[in-house]
């Protein structure tokens, strides 16, 4: 291990999203390197999980990213048993496909609540914290920040929310010490895209992008990446490291996929999704006890 992978540790760090999938992987990692986590998500029993298994005195919390008050007495909590935080990992992401016409609603309002909302939640909710450790906060983006894509317009909408939303974040808190960055990631390999896999329209969807793009990479390789970022307070990383090309010719996205998408979707029928994936019925789940 060199000196480097030891910056952060006997730091505090705030993973949400940290149940499964990618932000189970981060906690993980950033463990193996000597951080106390704090595990934030909906799925009680694999936070559980997670949080005795890492080798370091870390915790879970059952949260809702987008209940300001609970996210508020979380943050006390945090605080108090592991101490002042240092990082935040926004991970915490649902996602649905499928047309925006016939969407439903409730589903395609809970991605933009969850994406968008929970991550300025959950920033407005550790920046005392990150103020006083001068600490870093990492926004989970897409390559769906960078070039939308046609039936995934709540995910996309949403994620290249968080994009702006981190590089007005970065500007205002600069010269107070505190670094944002934004990791730009492609498809892993989680239940989520697995299960996206099992529908048409994202099957049709994945099928007409590039060769490349259409590789998923494992959590572990991901995370381990992030967490390499975190450590240098990069504004941003990528992964795969191609997507940092697309930021050049993101002007002309809009117009191809468009014709992409005359010729290539309007000879089959798609139906919606639904939230995707083990995390997105814990999220549906939630809503509907709230309501």
């Amino acid at each position: 291990m060199t000196d480097r992978k030891h910056i952060l540790s006997g730091r505090t760090a705030v993973v949400t999203g940290a149940a499964r999938g990618l932000g189970e992987a981060v906690a993980r990692e950033l463990a193996e390197r000597g951080v106390r986590v704090a595990l934030l998500g909906l799925e009680e029993d694999a936070l559980a999980r997670t949080a005795d298994e890492l080798p370091t005195a870390s915790q879970h919390w059952h949260v809702d990213v987008t209940d300001d008050e609970a996210m508020a007495r979380t943050a006390e909590e945090v605080v108090r048993q592991l101490g002042p935080v240092s990082v935040v990992i926004a991970n915490a992401g649902v996602a649905e496909g499928g047309p925006f016409a016939e969407s439903d609603p409730d589903s395609w309002r809970r991605v933009i609540e969850v994406n968008l909302v929970g991550s300025a939640i959950t920033a407005r909710t550790f920046l005392p914290q990150l103020l006083s450790t001068r600490g870093h906060y990492l926004q989970i983006a897409s390559l769906a920040s960078i070039g939308a894509a046609p039936m995934m317009s709540a995910y996309c909408a949403s994620k290249a929310g968080v994009e702006s939303f981190s590089h007005s974040l970065r500007a205002e808190l600069a010269p107070r010490g505190v670094g944002v960055g934004i990791a730009y990631l492609n498809w892993i390999d989680t239940d989520m895209i697995r299960d996206a896999d099992q529908h048409a329209v994202l099957r049709e969807l994945r099928a007409h992008m590039p060769p490349p793009a259409r590789k998923t990479y494992p959590p572990e390789y991901v995370a381990r990446l992030v967490v390499n970022a975190v450590e240098r307070r990069a504004p941003s990383v990528y992964v795969p490291g191609w997507l940092r090309s697309v930021q050049a010719v993101r002007a002309g996205l809009p117009g191809l996929v468009s014709r992409l998408a005359r010729r290539e979707l309007t000879r089959s029928q798609f139906a919606g999704t639904g939230l995707l994936g083990a995390g997105g019925r814990a999220a549906e789940a939630t809503e509907r006890t709230r309501a």
